[in-house]
C-alpha cells in the first residue's frame, strides 16, 4: 500500500496556502498559494471564504499524489470566524480589520470582562473577536438572529471539508474576550450575550471530525475516505512543533512571523502580562495558557521596507552608520499601538537598505517583547523571519546570553501537522544556530532606538 500524505491548509490573513507532505520523510512535495482579500458583506467588510474555498477544491483537485492524501489539517489566523445560519449558509464573515466595529466601544467596553480574567487585551479595530459579535447583534439584530453558529476559522475550513462543526481552544483563547484560559470556560460577557451556544462542540485540535464530504471528494478527486482534522489557530501551530519536540517544563521562546510576529514564552510568569502593551495568555493545543506577546511585524516590516528586496549585511552596515531609524508603529496592535510610525534619516535609502531599515526595526521590537514577558531558555524563530539573511544574527546580537535558533522553511507549519494528523514522530529538517552579527555600532544603535520610544 502506498504511503498516506497529508494536506496542509493554511490560510493566513494575507495569503492561502496548501501543502501537501509526507510524513515518513518530513517533507513537502509541492504548494499551492493565492493572496487574499476583503470584500464588502452588508454591514462590515468580510473575509472572502467563497473565493478562497473555490481555491481551495481546485489546489487539492491538481494536489500532486492527491489520491495518496489520508488526512487535511486547517491551520488559520486568529480574530476570525465565520457565522452560519440552520441551513449551512454563511450569514457573515467579518474581517478584523475594518474599522466600523469601533462604533461600539464604549457599551463594548462596559460589559467586557476584567483582562486579569480573559488576559485579553482591549485591542483596535475588530481584533477581540468578541467586538465583530457585539457589532453584529447590535448593530445589525435581525442578521445576528439568523446564526445558528459561530465557526472559528479553523474549524470553519474542516466543516466545509467534512460536514461537521466543532470548536477548538487555541482561536477561542486568541485575544477573543470569549474565553478564560485559567478556568477553561467561556467568559462572563460570552454567557451573558447568549454566544456561548452558538459555538459548536469542543475538540482537540487532532480530533479527526470524520471523512470529507461526498460533494468535496467529487470536486478535489481525493480518496473518499481522507479524514479531516479539528485544526489549530496558525500561531499556536508554530508553538506546537516545539512543544511536541521539548520538555514541557523546560523554558523557551517561540518567535512565529508572518502578518502577525508572535513571541510565546514557555513557563513565563502571566502576571508580568500588560493589557495596554498587547500582551496575552494564548491557549496552547493542550488548553495550557501561554504568556504572549506581538505586533504587525510582517504588515509593519512592508511598510517600512516598501518593496520585495532583500536585505544584506553592507546595507544593514550602512543603516546603522547613518543612524536611519523606523520608530513604531506603522500598523494596527501591538505595545505602541495608537502612535504613529515615522522614519529617521531615512531619506534616499536604497532598496536593501530600506529592507535592512525593516529588518532592524523587526528585530529590535521582538527583542522587547522578548524582555517584557521575561522569556527565557532558547529563542525559536519561524516563519519568514527565519529565512530572512539578517534577522536572526541582528536578534542573537541583542540577545547575547541567549542562543536563537532559525527554522528551515518547512512549507508552513509541517512539523505540527503531522503531529496533529497522527503521525508524532515525523522527521523535521534541523534548526540552524544564527550567529550573532559582529556590527560593533549596533548596541549604540539600540540605545537610541530605546531611547527615542519614550519621546
Amino acid at each position: 500500500m502506498s504511503q498516506p500524505l497529508i494536506a496542509l491548509i493554511d490560510i493566513g490573513k494575507t495569503h492561502a496556502k496548501l501543502c501537501v507532505i509526507d510524513p515518513q520523510s518530513g517533507t513537502e512535495l509541492r504548494g499551492s498559494r493565492r493572496a487574499n482579500a476583503v470584500i464588502q458583506g452588508p454591514l462590515t467588510r468580510e473575509l472572502d471564504v467563497n473565493a478562497i474555498g473555490q481555491w481551495l477544491l481546485e489546489a487539492l483537485h491538481t494536489a500532486p499524489h492527491r489520491e495518496r492524501i489520508r488526512f487535511i489539517v486547517p491551520v488559520a489566523h486568529g480574530a476570525a470566524a465565520v457565522l452560519v445560519d440552520r441551513d449551512d449558509h454563511v450569514v457573515a464573515a467579518p474581517d478584523y480589520e475594518d474599522p466600523c466595529f469601533e462604533q461600539v466601544n464604549a457599551a463594548y467596553r462596559a460589559q467586557r470582562d476584567v483582562y486579569r480574567d480573559t488576559y485579553s487585551p482591549d485591542l483596535p479595530l475588530g481584533l477581540n473577536l468578541a467586538r465583530q459579535l457585539f457589532f453584529l447583534q447590535e448593530m445589525q439584530p435581525t442578521l445576528f438572529a439568523r446564526a445558528a453558529h459561530v465557526l472559528l476559522y479553523p474549524q470553519y475550513w474542516s466543516w466545509r471539508l467534512s460536514g461537521v462543526m466543532a470548536s477548538e481552544v487555541t482561536s477561542l483563547g486568541c485575544h477573543s474576550d470569549l474565553w478564560l484560559p485559567r478556568e477553561a470556560s467561556f467568559s462572563k460577557l460570552a454567557r451573558d450575550r447568549g454566544w456561548s451556544h452558538l459555538f459548536p462542540v469542543m475538540r482537540l485540535a487532532g480530533d479527526v471530525l470524520g471523512p470529507i464530504s461526498a460533494s468535496v471528494a467529487a470536486a478535489t478527486g481525493l480518496d473518499a475516505q481522507c479524514q479531516v482534522v479539528c485544526g489549530i489557530h496558525d500561531s499556536n501551530a508554530s508553538y506546537l512543533k516545539f512543544l511536541i519536540a521539548r520538555d514541557r517544563g523546560e523554558p523557551f521562546t517561540v518567535v512565529s512571523s508572518g502578518t502577525w510576529t508572535v513571541v510565546m514564552a514557555n513557563r513565563a510568569d502571566l502576571s508580568r502580562l500588560r493589557e495596554d502593551r498587547d500582551m496575552l495568555a494564548s491557549v496552547d493545543a493542550f488548553g495550557s495558557p501561554v504568556a504572549t506577546a506581538r505586533f504587525m511585524g510582517g504588515r509593519e516590516y512592508e511598510a517600512i521596507a516598501g518593496s520585495d528586496t532583500r536585505p544584506n549585511l553592507p546595507a544593514l552596515l550602512n543603516v546603522v552608520d547613518r543612524q536611519a531609524m523606523a520608530l513604531p508603529a506603522f500598523a494596527s496592535g501591538g505595545p505602541f499601538a495608537g502612535r504613529e510610525g515615522r522614519l529617521v534619516n531615512a531619506e534616499k535609502l536604497s532598496g536593501s537598505e530600506r529592507a535592512g531599515l525593516a529588518t532592524l526595526y523587526v528585530a529590535l521590537m521582538t527583542e522587547l517583547l522578548i524582555e517584557m514577558l521575561g522569556a527565557e531558555g532558547d529563542v525559536l524563530i519561524d516563519g519568514p523571519l527565519a529565512t530572512n539573511p539578517v534577522f536572526g544574527s541582528v536578534l542573537a546580537a541583542c540577545l547575547p546570553e541567549r542562543t536563537v535558533w532559525l527554522t528551515p522553511g518547512d512549507g508552513g507549519n509541517m512539523r505540527a501537522a503531522c503531529y496533529l494528523a497522527g503521525f508524532p514522530d515525523a522527521p523535521s529538517q534541523p534548526m540552524t544556530r544564527a550567529v550573532p552579527s559582529a556590527l560593533k555600532a549596533l548596541p549604540s544603535y539600540r540605545e537610541v532606538w530605546r531611547e527615542s520610544l519614550a519621546r
